[in-house]
């Protein structure tokens, strides 16, 4: 899933300061299973803007609203009747969403209420942890189903660096070693073989390099 986290509360403010009637869009996916921008968060932020408005003698007029997914249009069609009457929209999705719903609404300022963080899972309540980098060129195949592009800190394909001691990280000793997990995971499978196997360079064109990058399934178009 998408991992993210609220921007400072005042960054926030400071973006829709000159707004009056503002349209907080939170989403029911990602964003609401890492508790940055679910329901639950929309109203919190709403409420909290209307509350440094009036400590500023002013007022703020929100309403809040979380469709199923900001990144499919079908599903945004719910704002289309609520935006009329607002100055400004605040993005609780990912970057993803605050770029659709931008170009669904051109005449209208959209602002983003996240940091869109990694691609990663819950490891425990309350923790994400990165795992993938959307490299569009997967090797976990080779290496037991984690990924050196990610888990090791020099992304490194065919191997430890010499930096690496006991099992853990020289960046951090805190850190796993990734070709550690590796090995270790490939020997319990009995398929210790696969260290052999060499990775040629990673090709990055199929990354971020290019533009964006697009996937068609003529299949499911219409």
């Amino acid at each position: 899933m998408i991992v993210a986290e609220q921007k400072p509360l005042a960054e926030i403010a400071e973006m829709v300061k000159d707004a009056e009637r503002v349209l907080i869009v939170g989403c029911s996916e990602c964003v609401t299973v890492c508790q940055a921008g679910g329901e639950k968060q929309v109203g919190i932020l709403g409420t909290a803007l209307g509350m440094m408005r009036k400590k500023e003698g002013r007022e703020l007029q929100w309403e809040g609203v979380t469709p199923v997914r900001q990144c499919e249009p079908e599903y945004l069609e719910v704002l289309d009747k609520k935006v009329k009457d607002v100055d400004c929209v605040v993005s609780m999705g990912c970057g993803v969403g605050v770029q659709f719903i931008a170009e669904r609404y051109p005449g209208l300022w959209v602002v983003p209420a996240l940091n869109t963080k990694f691609g990663g899972g819950t490891v425990e309540a309350g923790v994400w942890e990165e795992r993938c980098g959307f490299c569009g060129e997967c090797i976990l195949h080779k290496t037991g189903g984690i990924c050196p592009i990610i888990r090791c800190s020099k992304s490194l394909l065919n191997g430890p660096c010499g930096g690496s001691q006991d099992g853990k990280c020289e960046i951090d000793s805190e850190v796993d070693c990734a070709w550690q997990l590796i090995y270790d995971r490939l020997k319990g499978l009995d398929r210790l073989e696969l260290m052999y196997a060499y990775t040629p360079p990673k090709d990055w064109s199929r990354a971020r390099d290019g533009g964006p990058r697009k996937v068609v399934k003529e299949e499911a178009r219409i």
